[in-house]
């Protein structure tokens, strides 16, 4: 059935369900995982309070470690499930599009990812990252709720 399944993170309680969730998985049919992450890049003009303190250095610094963080999190929980895991992570504003195109490098042909997402008027506006990838994926998308 499935032979390599992309699991994407972003470090939320939300995602660590649908990490285990689709570990799971993968140990029921016999699957191998590629944890994923996509890391915003860094701009001088921004929002996030993080980006508007940082420095272009410091950012980055700070994003590779919570990304490597979130991808700890797909590994221990693989390792202890005796599921195979590697991991993968992009820096990218387009994290639906960046889900989408690693599950294609990494010949994956399952994605999960959790629910959430952008809310309000923000996810009105700019679409919800998990309708994004269900749009636009050639592969079968697991939404874990």
């Amino acid at each position: 059935m499935y032979k390599h399944i992309l699991i994407s993170t972003d470090g939320s309680e939300l995602s660590r369900k649908a990490i285990q969730e689709g570990v799971d998985f993968a140990k029921q049919v016999g699957a191998d995982v590629t944890g994923f992450i996509a890391t915003p890049e860094f701009h001088a003009l921004a929002v996030d309070p993080m980006m508007v303190t940082d420095t272009d250095e410091q950012f980055k610094k700070d994003s590779d470690e919570q990304a490597a963080r979130a991808l700890d999190v797909i590994e221990s929980t693989s390792q202890a499930a005796g599921v195979r895991c590697s991991t993968d992570s992009v820096v990218s504003d387009d994290p639906s599009q960046a889900i989408v195109e690693a599950a294609r490098r990494n010949h994956c042909d399952l994605i999960v990812m959790a629910t959430h997402g952008r809310s309000g008027v923000s996810a009105m506006l700019l679409g919800s990252e998990t309708a994004k990838v269900l749009s636009h994926s050639s592969v079968p998308v697991l939404v874990c709720h």
